[in-house]
């Protein structure tokens, strides 16, 4: 559940891109994907669970390749544009079929359908992470929710499933 603090401090912090909308975007686009491959909320969660897992170590080597700082572009260009050129720059094709099988093994998904999920699922995921990012014109303090993803020791910082569930009650409190 902290990553999804470190989230509301991105939304809640005027030096950095997250907000409102862009998590409620993330959240549309999470639901349009699952609802398009017919998946119910508790095998998305599992899914996205075993993706912030698998994607954790990938971002960290492409951390140490081409440095932080770059990799936080990086994320905001993908963010922006998505598409597979950014998607590879973000995350190499090896790396990404690497993903592919570790999240169908934590998933128990087929990996034919990660793998077609996979181009529009990682842009989302991080997108997620790129809410962290300073925004154009503020003093640069680094990405804290990237930094928070990649440095944590703990399972549940890369939780993103309990990220989206979380996400979901905070949009759409009960009446």
């Amino acid at each position: 559940m902290s990553l999804f603090f470190d989230v509301l401090s991105s939304i809640n912090n005027p030096n950095q891109q997250g907000s409102i909308d862009q998590l409620s975007s993330v959240m549309t686009s999470v639901q349009n994907l699952a609802g398009s491959q017919g998946l119910n909320s508790d095998q998305v969660g599992s899914l996205l669970n075993a993706l912030g897992g698998a994607l954790q170590p990938a971002l960290q080597q492409q951390a140490s390749t081409v440095g932080l700082g770059q990799l936080d572009g990086m994320l905001g260009q993908l963010a922006g544009a998505g598409g597979a050129a950014g998607l590879a720059s973000a995350i190499p094709p090896q790396m990404q079929q690497q993903l592919i099988q570790a999240v169908a093994q934590k998933s128990g998904l087929n990996a034919g359908m990660i793998q077609t999920m996979l181009p529009k699922l990682l842009p989302v995921a991080l997108g997620l992470l790129g809410m962290g990012a300073t925004k154009p014109g503020a003093a640069s303090g680094g990405n804290p929710l990237l930094n928070s993803f990649l440095n944590s020791g703990s399972p549940s910082t890369t939780d993103l499933g309990t990220v989206m569930k979380f996400a979901g009650r905070f949009l759409n409190p009960p009446q």
